[in-house]
């Protein structure tokens, strides 16, 4: 059985708190980079617990299967998660995407955005685990 701890939930704490620091700062781009990682952790926390394992090895979590797994068995067919959230981590990812390796930067409230995105999509898994306990 996959070991289920805090690892990848405490790893969202931490992104979530670098994106907000990086928005009070200016720093969009950051921000936007920090939401989605943020958001990619807490879904890799939340399939751990549904003891989805990554793929090949066993070792390293794709981007693309985290966020099919997530949406398509957590969010579709298993309903545990709010259709709402959906969406969050491929928005996200394409936000990361520009941040990361476009010219164009993220805007002020695009990264507000994200970083929104981002706080309840977290807080959604983080309930979601307390209320199972």
């Amino acid at each position: 059985m996959i070991n289920a701890g805090t690892t990848f939930l405490d790893k969202a704490r931490e992104s979530l708190e670098g994106a907000r620091q990086a928005h009070a700062g200016g720093r969009f781009n950051n921000c936007a980079n920090r939401s989605y990682y943020a958001c990619l952790q807490a879904a890799i926390h939340a399939l751990l617990i549904a003891q989805v394992k990554p793929q090949s090895d066993g070792t390293v979590w794709n981007h693309g299967h985290v966020q099919g797994q997530f949406s398509g068995l957590l969010i579709s067919r298993r309903h545990r998660y709010s259709p709402a959230l959906k969406s969050v981590l491929t928005d996200d990812y394409e936000l990361r995407a520009q941040a990361d390796y476009t010219e164009r930067p993220v805007s002020e409230i695009t990264a507000f955005r994200a970083l929104r995105r981002a706080e309840r999509f977290v807080t959604a898994i983080v309930l979601r685990e307390e209320g199972s306990r």
